[in-house]
């Protein structure tokens, strides 16, 4: 059972109070995910500058080159995940602020990312393969995917269930419910304001749009019924 101000009824207001007091912590994940991309991006350059130096003067010159580049991007991957990663705190820290009624910090988002790594990874990788399908299949699928996101992060983080058990049961709730189709409504619509927000400040609005909105859902997420 989830602390009591998670099922209450949500409001912009409510959600920006919580986003500021959450600003040490979501800061430090914004900080966290965008250096380990430029780093992942530094090393992707530094591999493919090397190659392209290696192959000057080759008689192979072209396929060295082609390698080095293809070296850069796939150095680029452990990066990518690990930004990932840390990026799903942006969902996760909401979920655990409303399910305690605590405020998280950056100490307890982090060792709670770190208690169960393999666990976190694996749920990533199953949602990014099945929201994938989803956008080949004609993109709406994997728009009805994206929007599980809220409720599968708080399953994942939460509790011990089985992750496709999780996933399967986060879509149910969803899905399989008036309420939780009003509240994937209630997502693209919150979706559609921080797009709006964030094309308005080039980009900068996002910064504070994202955190909110997480808030926003997470809490609508509890009130419809999506999360009991």
């Amino acid at each position: 059972m989830a602390a009591e101000i998670a099922y209450e009824p949500p409001s912009i207001n409510k959600a920006w109070i919580a986003f500021v007091a959450h600003i040490p912590t979501i800061l430090l994940i914004w900080v966290a995910t965008i250096v380990i991309a430029v780093i992942g991006f530094v090393v992707s350059v530094i591999f493919s500058l090397v190659g392209i130096g290696l192959a000057g003067g080759n008689t192979d010159a072209e396929v060295v080159g082609t390698l080095a580049v293809w070296l850069g991007n796939l150095s680029q991957v452990p990066f990518a995940i690990l930004s990932n990663l840390v990026g799903v705190l942006f969902v996760a820290v909401p979920a655990m602020h409303y399910d305690s009624g605590e405020n998280i910090s950056s100490q307890v988002a982090f060792r709670a990312l770190l208690q169960r790594p393999l666990r976190y990874l694996l749920a990533g990788v199953l949602f990014s393969v099945v929201t994938t399908v989803g956008f080949l299949l004609c993109i709406l699928p994997g728009i009805a995917v994206a929007l599980v996101t809220p409720v599968f992060v708080n399953r994942i983080f939460l509790s011990d269930q089985p992750i496709v058990e999780a996933f399967t049961a986060s879509f149910q709730a969803v899905y399989r419910s008036p309420r939780g189709r009003t509240f994937a409504g209630i997502q693209l619509l919150t979706w559609l304001v921080v797009v709006v927000v964030s094309v308005c400040t080039c980009g900068l609005g996002a910064l504070v749009a994202v955190p909110v909105a997480t808030f926003y859902i997470q809490n609508s997420a509890y009130h419809q019924g999506a999360i009991s």
